[in-house]
């Protein structure tokens, strides 16, 4: 009896602590920028999580850790889904989209369904 007392008031307080973060992150308003994983150059190294902003004028990738990376003229090349390899990495669900940008770099962002088009106004398609 004293078991299921100590697991039941260990839940409510639980339950307690979680909704009070949960109501601090919404008092807080929405987050900037489109959350997304990315890599560069397109189809090499590790993929780093950050946010993509395209405010300005000029969209950006801003990583989680190091020196944002400006998409100056970027246009998008290519939408796919990540394939069983990139699915280990990235969420399997998401969409990568290839982009290309003044300079001759190339970048690859991963972002959720939702967000693609939220990511094409920031990067717009090539020959739009």
């Amino acid at each position: 009896m004293i078991e299921i007392v100590g697991v039941v008031l260990g839940a409510v307080v639980a339950g307690w602590l979680l909704r009070r973060k949960h109501r601090a992150r919404t008092a807080a308003g929405p987050v900037a920028g489109i959350p997304c994983m990315a890599r560069i150059p397109a189809g090499e190294g590790r993929w780093r999580m950050g946010r993509v902003y395209g405010d300005q004028g000029t969209a950006r990738w801003v990583p989680r850790r190091g020196e944002p990376v400006a998409l100056p003229g970027g246009r998008a090349t290519g939408i796919r889904v990540p394939s069983v390899k990139e699915g280990i990495s990235i969420n399997p669900g998401s969409r990568i989209v290839s982009c290309a940008y003044d300079g001759g770099g190339s970048i690859e962002i991963a972002v959720m369904p939702l967000d693609v088009r939220e990511l094409l106004e920031a990067v717009p398609q090539a020959g739009s």
